[in-house]
């Protein structure tokens, strides 16, 4: 009902990283980030299919492949699920992703 009463704009995302998991708002500048499985989106508010940014943070392949010796499945639990986005100040915003059982975090600079 929605698309058709043009009430919304679906994000079309794209072929991979759909399985998003966290999400982060940036009312000020108009910015949404989304936390996906090996992908962190940055999208823009108006159309979120304008400029849209993304960056590919797999988990490391060894990491992968201790995940698989482990009996976890390689496709739905052996990846880097984004799980936390925070704003650290104007500039950066604080990430962290499963890394397929061993958790990384990291800084993301907003330019």
């Amino acid at each position: 009902d929605l698309l058709l009463s043009n009430s919304c704009i679906p994000f079309l995302g794209s072929t991979e990283g759909l399985d998003f998991r966290t999400l982060l708002l940036d009312e000020e500048r108009g910015r949404l980030l989304i936390g996906a499985k090996d992908h962190i989106f940055l999208l823009n508010l108006v159309d979120l299919n304008k400029n849209v940014k993304k960056i590919y943070w797999p988990a490391a392949k060894e990491k992968v492949e201790l995940c698989k010796l482990a009996g976890k499945d390689a496709h739905t639990e052996c990846a880097n699920y984004i799980r936390v986005l925070q704003p650290y100040n104007r500039t950066h915003v604080y990430v962290c992703g499963t890394g397929a059982f061993h958790p990384l975090c990291g800084y993301i600079e907003l330019g």
